[in-house]
C-alpha cells in the first residue's frame, strides 16, 4: 500500500519568512518526506514547488494604524485559506513568522477543522510585549518552533510545547567573514569606503525612512568624500520609489550612491549590501540578526505612525528592541527610535563608527553572540513537527 502524501499548509508574509520557509521544504525532501506544500509563500518556496493561492506582499503591513486601512483584506484572506483547508484539510499549518495574521488563523483553522496541527515557526516577542497572547498561544498552537534558546525557556515556564531550532543564518554565514572578498563579489573596490543605507523592504517604510537615510547620508556625504553608500531594493518597484526619493538630493550623494536591486529569487541583496559595507544603517528588525552575524559595524533605527508608537510603548516589556542587543542582553548597539531618529542623530552615530576602536568594539561582540547562537543545543524542526502529527 503506497504511503499517503502528507498536506502541509505554510503561510509567510515577508523575505525572511519565505527563505525560512523554502528551507523548511528542503528539509522534508532531504529526509525523504513526501509533502505537498501550499498557501501564501514568496518566490523561493514558489521555486520550490509550493502553490500559493495570495502574493506574499499582501500580509507586508506594518502597525497598528497601518494594519486598521488593509483590515478588510486581511479578514478576507483568513477566511479563504479557512474555507480552502476546511474543505481541503492540511495535516499541519505552519504560520512562519507573521504572528498577527497567522496565530488569528491558527485559531480559526482549530475552531473549524480540529484535527489540523498548527505550528508557529518564529515565536512572536511575547516575551517582550503584549505577554497575554501566550494564553492563546497556549490554546491554539500545538507547537512553537523557536530560533533563540531563551524563547523555548519562556515557553517552558506557560507549560506551551517548543522547540528550539536554532537560527538558520547562524550556521549558514561564516564566523570568519572577509569585508574584501565581500565588496569584491559585488564589484566594488576593495580599498572603496561604504556605508550601506537600509530603510527597509515595505512600501511603507521606505516612505517613513527613506528620507531620513537619505538626508543623513547627505550631511556625511559633505563631510566625508572618501565614503560611498550603499542602498538594496529587493524588487523593481522599490527600486523606483528610491529612486524618486534620490532625486530630492544633492548631485554630490547621487554621484555615490549604488542603489542594487535583487537579481534572484532568494532576495539576498540586502545581506550582500551589508556584507560588502564598511558601515551599515538599517531599520530595526530581523535584518539587525544579519548584520550582527555578518560581523559588521552598525545603528539602527524606525519610526513609526504616532499613534502606533505610543500604544506600543506602552506594551513593552524590555528595553531594547533590536535582537542583538536582546540576545546580549544590554546595549550593544546603537538605536534611533521614532523621535531620536533624525537625521543629523544617524549621521552622528554612523560617524562615531568610523572609528576603528568603536567598529572593533562592536565587531568582537558580534563574534562572541555569533558563537554563542552556534553552541546551543538545536531540535530539528522536521523531527519536531513530525513529532505532532
Amino acid at each position: 500500500m503506497q504511503k499517503r502524501k502528507l498536506k502541509i499548509g505554510i503561510v509567510v508574509g515577508e523575505v525572511s519568512g519565505d527563505t525560512l520557509g523554502a528551507r523548511l521544504i528542503r528539509r522534508f525532501r532531504e529526509q525523504g518526506i513526501e509533502a505537498e506544500f501550499e498557501g501564501i509563500g514568496g518566490p523561493q518556496m514558489i521555486a520550490e514547488g509550493f502553490k500559493s493561492y495570495y502574493p506574499m506582499d499582501i500580509l507586508s503591513v506594518m502597525g497598528i494604524v497601518e494594519v486598521l486601512k488593509d483590515i478588510k483584506k486581511l479578514f478576507a484572506v483568513r477566511d479563504g485559506l479557512v474555507e480552502q483547508w476546511s474543505k481541503e484539510p492540511v495535516d499541519v499549518f505552519i504560520g512562519i513568522d507573521a504572528p498577527d495574521f497567522n496565530l488569528r488563523l491558527s485559531k480559526s483553522l482549530k475552531q473549524k477543522s480540529p484535527s489540523i496541527k498548527t505550528v508557529q515557526y518564529v515565536s512572536p516577542s511575547v516575551w517582550a510585549w503584549r505577554q497575554g497572547r501566550v494564553h492563546g498561544i497556549k490554546a491554539n498552537i500545538d507547537l512553537v518552533l523557536c530560533l533563540f534558546p531563551f524563547e523555548k525557556a519562556f515557553y517552558q515556564k506557560w507549560q506551551v510545547p517548543a522547540a528550539f531550532v536554532g537560527h538558520p543564518l547562524a550556521s549558514q554565514l561564516p564566523v570568519d567573514n572577509n569585508l574584501a572578498d565581500a565588496k569584491l563579489e559585488l564589484g566594488l573596490e576593495a580599498s572603496q569606503k561604504h556605508i550601506a543605507l537600509l530603510p527597509g523592504s515595505r512600501r511603507g517604510e521606505i516612505e517613513r525612512l527613506g528620507p531620513l537615510v537619505l538626508a543623513a547620508a547627505e550631511i556625511l556625504a559633505a563631510k566625508y568624500q572618501n565614503y560611498h553608500f550603499l542602498i538594496p531594493a529587493i524588487n523593481d518597484a522599490r527600486k523606483q520609489q528610491i529612486e524618486s526619493l534620490l532625486q530630492h538630493c544633492a548631485a554630490d550623494l547621487r554621484s555615490r550612491v549604488s542603489l542594487l536591486e535583487n537579481t534572484d529569487t532568494e532576495s539576498k541583496i540586502g545581506r550582500q549590501v551589508m556584507n560588502a559595507a564598511d558601515i551599515v544603517a538599517l531599520a530595526s528588525g530581523t535584518a539587525t540578526l544579519e548584520a550582527m552575524l555578518l560581523h559588521r559595524p552598525m545603528v539602527t533605527f524606525y519610526k513609526l505612525n504616532r499613534i502606533t508608537y505610543w500604544i506600543a510603548k506602552l506594551l513593552v516589556k524590555i528595553p531594547y528592541y533590536s535582537l542583538p542587543n536582546i540576545i546580549a542582553g544590554k546595549k550593544v548597539i546603537e538605536e534611533l527610535i521614532q523621535e531620536e531618529a533624525t537625521p543629523e542623530r544617524l549621521a552622528h552615530e554612523i560617524e562615531k563608527l568610523m572609528h576603528i576602536e568603536a567598529a572593533q568594539i562592536q565587531v568582537m561582540q558580534h563574534r562572541t553572540m555569533h558563537k554563542q547562537l552556534l553552541s546551543g543545543n538545536c531540535e530539528d524542526p522536521v523531527a519536531a513537527i513530525l513529532a505532532i502529527l
